[in-house]
């Protein structure tokens, strides 16, 4: 059983309070970097963390997309923005709850990871970047977005002695419970070390400052934000980075005819439309509604 420490949005106005209070400038940086970032089809993407699913538009190209969060109350959000799909729908949409650190699904399984405004609750990121890893199909996409730690304003603050931590020290630093930001070349090193090889960086929301929001339209800054975005390719600066990095091509692929596992055992359980899952470790899972619980066994 998982003990570490899990940030939970269960209950919580994310979608209200967050994101409908003036950030259609992160949101529409953040799509333009998915939208390089992101393989345009496939066969079967999932989203960690994806909350209300806030970005599940820009996943039309893929047959299946699996929405995969541990607050049952953000799933149910995106089961009523995007609903339940019928047979032969495409894409078709599975709504997922569990913890990042307990995947219930088959090693090998997908084509595309994404993460965006996740990785920073993480405790240990490099068990869930290993988790991921796991996940990956041979040469499957990951899209990652992370808190960077040496952001401009860090910086500024840092020599300024407004903030104690330095943002050239490699470590995470947890600067609230729970929130993490991340140095890229600590990163990177991640990354490498789960087996996944980067291949494009975006830095993200450059004009995140409060003056410029209230001043500018939002078309015009994320448009200035997309052409400084590929400046990532040699310099980190922004509070925000994607980057993009892919699995060996000779990893295996997951078995035929499973989806599912056990997060707790990882013995194979079935595949969708199957509603319940027993295991031979004696926990049962269910389907509630429309949504697969992972995260409490029956």
């Amino acid at each position: 059983m998982n003990e570490r420490p899990i940030c939970s949005y269960e209950g919580s106005r994310y979608r209200t309070e967050f994101w409908d209070a003036d950030r259609a400038y992160e949101d529409g940086a953040e799509r333009a970097a998915l939208r390089v970032l992101l393989p345009p089809q496939g066969g079967t993407l999932v989203e960690i963390g994806a909350g209300f699913g806030r970005v599940v538009d820009l996943y039309a190209g893929y047959d299946t997309v699996v929405l995969f969060d541990y607050a049952s109350t953000q799933l149910q959000q995106a089961v009523e923005i995007w609903g339940e799909s019928a047979p032969g729908d495409k894409p078709t949409y599975l709504y997922v709850q569990g913890d990042f650190y307990r995947f219930p699904f088959a090693d090998g399984l997908f084509d595309t990871v994404t993460m965006i405004r996740t990785l920073h609750h993480a405790a240990d990121a490099p068990a869930v970047l290993r988790g991921v890893a796991d996940l990956l199909a041979p040469r499957g996409a990951f899209v990652l977005e992370f808190a960077n730690k040496r952001n401009l304003k860090a910086l500024a603050r840092y020599l300024l002695r407004r903030q104690s931590w330095s943002p050239y020290d490699l470590e995470p630093v947890e600067f609230v419970p729970l929130n993490f930001d991340f140095h890229p070349r600590w990163m990177w090193a991640q990354l490498a070390q789960a087996g996944l090889r980067r291949e494009a960086v975006r830095t993200v929301s450059h004009l995140r400052v409060g003056v410029l929001k209230r001043l500018l339209p939002t078309a015009l800054l994320v448009g200035l934000d997309r052409l400084l975005q590929p400046t990532g390719a040699w310099m980190q600066a922004s509070p925000s980075i994607f980057t993009r990095a892919r699995a060996a091509a000779d990893k295996p692929a997951a078995p035929a005819g499973v989806f599912f596992v056990c997060p707790d055992c990882r013995a194979p359980l079935g595949s969708p439309p199957q509603t319940e899952f027993a295991c031979t470790c004696g926990k049962t899972w269910r389907k509630d509604g429309a949504i697969y619980n992972f995260r409490d066994p029956v």
